[in-house]
């Protein structure tokens, strides 16, 4: 999971389409004020029910609304809430809970978003720790996951989801990890980084109020991997989050794996946009020989003035 690149629900809400020839997924969600007719063709999260699930079918715009996500834990009469708002420390903690609905419900069907009905996504706030799970539901309305809390601290969970018949959301709340807390700095910006024996570069340059492409690409013993494989219905998912205050941004790919015109690698574009100056830490879940993989960078952007 280190650079400098650019931005436009992962969602950071590991997501998650597309547009090569379908579109260009946004690295940012719709105005939380949006309608629902526009908000079910959220870039990179809608249904189009013609087997493009969450593919973007527009262009570039020149500047998106780029109003990140997971704020908050409620939004348009939804609400994200853990059984248990402090956990204990552990490498595999189980963590529960609901979304409810504007009358205090568990809500129990929800639409299938890059193939999972929630995308669940941990990190600590000092921006260690990233996951990206996916929980099983209950009939009751209850999600439940198991979570690698080994480390002390408050962490921020995201929850990434499109409720049956609504609009595509994340949510975002607090889980607090008791022991000794030791932050971590963030690290530097870098063009490059290394995972589990893949090396991941990093080119393009992130800015402000206008989208253009940042391409992620893989390469292992020196030389660049071709045969990356689908993970969630596509070649990669890319989350970013602000650091001033864990904004959850969340785009997928140009293009689909199948299209006939996306390559299986090395480069993965992403079409983004930053919404505002400052530090953004990146997640990238690319699958490779069976396994997935997350490689992060640390990416800055500043306005001409600065």
């Amino acid at each position: 999971m280190n650079a400098t690149g650019k931005f436009a629900g992962f969602t950071l809400g590991l997501v998650a389409v597309f547009a090569a020839a379908t579109g260009v997924g946004a690295l940012v969600g719709p105005d939380i004020d949006e309608p629902a007719a526009h908000a079910a063709n959220d870039p990179g999260h809608g249904s189009a029910g013609d087997g493009t699930e969450g593919h973007d079918t527009g262009g570039h715009p020149e500047a998106a609304d780029a109003t990140p996500k997971g704020l908050q834990p409620t939004q348009d009469g939804y609400t994200l809430e853990l059984s248990s708002p402090i956990a204990t420390t552990g490498t595999d903690v189980p963590v529960q809970f609901c979304v409810l609905d504007h009358t205090g419900t568990p809500v129990t069907r929800y639409a299938d978003q890059h193939e999972k009905q929630l995308h669940l996504i941990a990190v600590r706030r000092d921006l260690t720790g990233y996951q990206h799970v996916h929980p099983t539901l209950d009939q009751s309305g209850t999600w439940s996951v198991s979570l690698d809390l080994a480390r002390a601290g408050d962490y921020r969970v995201f929850a990434d989801f499109m409720p049956a018949g609504g609009d595509a959301l994340t949510l975002g709340t607090d889980l607090r990890v008791a022991g000794s807390y030791d932050p971590q700095s963030l690290p530097p910006t870098e063009t490059t980084t290394t995972v589990d024996g893949y090396t991941v570069t990093l080119n393009g340059t992130l800015e402000l109020g206008q989208t253009s492409t940042l391409t992620l690409a893989v390469g292992r013993d020196g030389s660049p991997v071709t045969d990356l494989q689908p993970y969630l219905g596509a070649y990669g998912h890319l989350v970013a989050l602000r650091t001033a205050d864990l904004g959850y941004l969340h785009v997928h790919p140009e293009g689909h794996p199948g299209d006939g015109a996306t390559p299986a690698g090395p480069g993965i574009d992403f079409a983004v946009t930053a919404p505002s100056s400052g530090e953004y830490r990146l997640f990238l879940d690319f699958q490779h020989a069976g396994a997935v993989h997350t490689a992060e960078f640390t990416v800055s952007a500043h306005s001409e003035e600065e």
